[in-house]
């Protein structure tokens, strides 16, 4: 049988990062793994961010759409039916931050997808700086997903003190109580910064399993609650894009973002990859990608947030129409950008 792990975790608390590295350590020990990628909304950011792991012992594919549970479940089925006789030996599922665990369990329990396959771990990925201020929903889906992991996986956990650790494991027993889960968690959350995971800690959590815990059920539209922008062909230079985002973060007017992410196009032909929440930031420079940004969270402003996304994008579309030429308008741009 093939057993499917699942990573779960809130938006941006770093799923796509540590499936980079357990993948990559599954590999290493000679398994062939499949990777299935699902992003939230209609166009898979991660799928992009994961491309360079694909190859003959990696296979990375991806869900277009499925917000709607029935068809994430229908997708999710046909592509594990498709990747039953490929020889695999994991497969390793990454659905959006707003899922609902069961929906992993119901397709994996039908048939023909119970003749090939079985459920093998749920990590859910956990920013070890757990907010105090997150909504009602956005507390029950992270409840709903720590209910069930193996193991819990503190992201980032470098850059909190020892104490801002405990504090969030308070928190999420809180949540797990609010939700009235029969379950606290205890010394299943791995608080160990990811650079110095060993070999044989990722053999624990690759026999970590999953539990079955109890928890309420909370009945809501996730496409009501959670908001997915998406604004393409936006230019802008790559010294500029931090400030820009850390200013949609800043201002309530643009509604609660909980993630950026998305690529940039530069005037050398390469492109800058961002990934960003409130608390952390990450950028760099890659060589091929789709130019779109993705904005995700509650209560969005598009008309808000397109003002900050937009700005050189007008200026290059203004000279364009009077006939500019291409790469002046790009280095006027850029020289903007940088407050020349």
């Amino acid at each position: 049988m093939i057993k499917v792990d699942l990573i779960t975790g809130f938006l941006g608390s770093g799923k796509t990062t540590f499936i980079r590295k357990y993948a990559s350590y599954l590999v290493e020990k000679g398994m062939k793994v499949g990777i299935i990628e699902n992003d939230f909304g209609a166009i898979n950011v991660d799928m992009v961010m994961l491309s360079d792991l694909d190859s003959e012992m990696c296979d990375v594919e991806q869900i277009v759409g499925g917000n709607v549970e029935a068809d994430w479940k229908r997708r999710f089925k046909a592509k594990l039916i498709a990747m039953a006789m490929q020889g695999l030996k994991r497969v390793v599922v990454e659905p959006s931050g707003i899922y609902d665990v069961d929906a992993f369990f119901d397709v994996l329990y039908e048939e023909p997808v119970s003749n090939w396959y079985e459920p093998g771990n749920i990590f859910t990925i956990v920013d070890a700086r757990v907010e105090d201020d997150l909504s009602k929903q956005a507390r029950y889906l992270m409840a709903s997903q720590i209910a069930n992991a193996g193991a819990i996986i503190f992201s980032k956990a470098q850059e909190a003190a020892p104490e801002q650790i405990q504090e969030s494991i308070k928190r999420l027993n809180a949540m797990l109580e609010e939700f009235h889960s029969n379950r606290t968690l205890t010394d299943e959350v791995i608080t160990k910064p990811w650079n110095e995971l060993t070999p044989e800690d990722y053999e624990k959590l690759l026999n970590c399993g999953w539990h079955s815990a109890d928890h309420e059920k909370l009945w809501f539209d996730h496409n009501d609650a959670f908001t997915s922008l998406f604004f393409m062909n936006v230019h802008m230079a790559a010294d500029q894009v931090k400030g820009t985002v850390e200013k949609l973060f800043a201002d309530k007017k643009c509604g609660q973002i909980f993630r950026v992410k998305g690529f940039f196009p530069q005037t050398d032909g390469s492109w800058i990859e961002v990934n960003a929440t409130r608390d952390n930031f990450s950028m760099k420079t890659i060589e091929q990608a789709q130019e779109v940004v993705i904005v995700i969270g509650q209560g969005l402003k598009e008309d808000a947030i397109r003002v900050y996304l937009t700005e050189f994008q007008k200026i290059y579309d203004k000279s364009v129409s009077r006939g500019t030429d291409k790469e002046k308008v790009e280095d006027k741009m850029w020289n903007r950008g940088r407050g020349r």
